[in-house]
């Protein structure tokens, strides 16, 4: 090692550039460590000098050319619905509520790049507003996209027919009420995870709850993203093994579409036809808003937690391991991840662990670099359920030929679950792309994907593959890619990715797993669901949004991307 570093990037962002915008939190910085630092010049074949002098960074002031194409009229309606203060014109708004943080957006704001605007930034202060607002939006033919924190990776927040942004954060961001007897709290969607999970832990204090309660949902985008942004992305969270999905959270829903309200009901279950509640999840704004969601919630006993981690010999054993865990009948760890070898020997060096006692003290026990996979976990909940889960899931490691770790490495990847996106902006700087591509896979194909994947990735020379899995189920669990790599030009790193997303789908694996679809993998929607359940898609989207004002242009692949509705099927009536 030279023992020089980058000077990585510490200043807060002018509040006027681009780089404010794409950043995942101006006021956050994570940096690589020596090590990764070491590990890139190694893998890019890359120099000192080459990390001496960064690439554009997008500080220039946003100036944008786009006269607002809203009428004197039309403006005014949203002045005198919102207040002069909740509605704007100015070109940074424009810019910051139109971008999520995909790579794309990152890669082109850096350059000053953005495509069509909203004509208009509108802050609804209640639902009642917003039902205002899409009346007349439709009456108008004005576009809609809501904006719910920002932090989408899927293009979901652009808006290529102009019209108005809707942003849900500003003012509705507030959880309403919490109930005991039913164990559920009712919130709006622009509330941000911290604030959403702080007010349940205070729930004795702030609503005179007899307990204090967890949302459950801790994605890595935890600290960024909205719980109405959660719901509408079938978003998962880094413990959504026990407490499930955010879809499986949501009891029931207020949603406000062109064609009317949807109150759906707050009954646990019912047998009353095909569920309404199951059109809203995941839909992206394409058929209409979500102003108030009835949430479950889960007791808070952090101190029952149970760390468990794990070192196998084989991806294979790992795999074998976990599935027998999750179909063990006797409960479910809250975290489990499992590392394929290349994450795994790159989390082991990063740590220092991959030579001296412990490296010498693995390879004895035939835990080889190349093959060996970590494991770490959680299990919550009562304190003997916790240990119950762990003693069970330690058991059946040990069968499959594991080592136990303690809790010592889950506790290190705890350390930056939520930190370590900070870390992309300093790689971009120089030239280096971090992006991910997550799918679900049944047990059957997971290593018919994992392998697909990876085969495809390793035939680009210097193009690191990182794969886990880590939201699991009985049926079968997620992959989750991580490529890095140092592309020539940006357009190579989309053909790239273009192609692990063919290989991906063509393999057996889902279009995405938790991070949603927007308009970047829209293109392949039909591939993937086959045209009749797309036609089903683009049915809801005619009858909730007739005039096609809800985020047109390409979500879901449920319209054009010019924004024209598509209805290209031959009549079959």
């Amino acid at each position: 090692p030279s023992g020089f570093q980058p000077a990585w990037r510490e200043d807060i962002p002018a509040g006027n550039s681009y780089r404010s915008i794409f950043t995942y939190d101006p006021k956050k910085f994570k940096h690589p460590s020596p090590a990764w630092y070491e590990l890139f010049k190694a893998e890019f074949a890359m120099t000192d000098d080459e990390f001496s002098q960064p690439q554009s960074g997008g500080d220039e002031p946003v100036s944008v050319d786009q006269p607002c194409a809203l009428s004197k009229e039309q403006i005014s309606f949203f002045v005198t619905t919102s207040g002069a203060e909740n509605v704007s014109t100015e070109a940074y708004d424009r810019v910051a509520f139109s971008h999520g943080k995909s790579i794309d957006e990152n890669l082109s704001l850096r350059r000053a790049s953005v495509g069509r605007l909203p004509d208009l930034v509108v802050h609804p202060r209640h639902k009642d507003e917003v039902a205002r607002i899409v009346a007349y939006c439709n009456e108008q033919r004005i576009p809609i996209a809501t904006f719910g924190a920002g932090s989408g990776v899927v293009g979901g927040n652009a808006t290529p027919q102009g019209g108005i942004a809707l942003v849900l954060k500003t003012h509705m961001n507030k959880v309403l009420a919490v109930s005991d007897l039913n164990q559920t709290a009712v919130v709006q969607p622009g509330i941000v995870g911290p604030a959403y999970e702080q007010a349940l832990n205070d729930a004795p204090t702030r609503f005179g709850s007899a307990h204090a309660y967890t949302c459950g949902h801790f994605p890595q985008s935890f600290e960024i993203s909205s719980v109405g942004g959660w719901i509408m992305a079938s978003g998962s969270g880094q413990a959504s093994t026990y407490y499930g999905d955010a879809c499986d959270l949501l009891v029931s829903a207020e949603f406000v579409t062109p064609a009317g309200t949807l109150h759906t009901l707050d009954i646990p279950g019912t047998a009353v036809g095909p569920r309404v509640n199951e059109m809203i999840k995941g839909s992206e704004g394409a058929f209409g808003i979500l102003v108030e969601v009835t949430l479950k919630i889960f007791r808070h006993m952090p101190e029952n937690r149970q760390r468990f981690a794990f070192m196998y010999k084989t991806w294979d054993e790992a795999v074998a391991a976990s599935r027998e865990i999750v179909q063990g009948e006797f409960g479910m760890p809250a975290v489990f991840r499992i590392s394929d070898p290349e994450e795994t020997e790159i989390a082991l060096k990063l740590k220092g662990l991959n030579d001296g006692l412990p490296d010498a003290y693995m390879r004895t026990r035939g835990f080889d670099p190349g093959s060996r996979c970590l494991c770490v976990g959680t299990a919550e909940g009562e304190k003997g359920y916790a240990r119950h889960v762990r003693r069970q899931s330690l058991r059946i490691a040990r069968r499959h030929g594991a080592i136990t770790l303690t809790g010592y490495a889950t506790r290190q990847w705890e350390s930056g679950r939520y930190s370590d996106i900070h870390m992309r902006d300093d790689l971009v700087d120089y030239g280096i792309i971090i992006d991910t591509l997550e799918t679900g896979v049944t047990w059957e194909n997971l290593e018919r994907v994992r392998q697909g994947v990876r085969d495809y990735a390793k035939q680009r020379p210097r193009t690191l593959c990182l794969t886990h899995a880590s939201h699991f189920y009985p049926q079968g669990t997620n992959l989750y890619f991580i490529f890095i790599l140092r592309p020539e030009s940006e357009e190579e790193f989309l053909r790239f990715r273009s192609g692990a997303v063919d290989r991906m789908v063509s393999c057996g694996g889902s279009l995405s797993h938790h991070h949603g679809v927007g308009r970047i993998f829209a293109p392949w929607m039909e591939t993937h669901l086959g045209s009749e359940q797309l036609d089903v898609l683009r049915a809801l989207k005619r009858h909730f949004d007739p005039n096609n004002i809800m985020n047109p242009g390409g979500t879901l692949g449920l319209d054009d991307p010019r924004g024209v509705a598509r209805d290209d099927r031959p009549d079959r009536s």
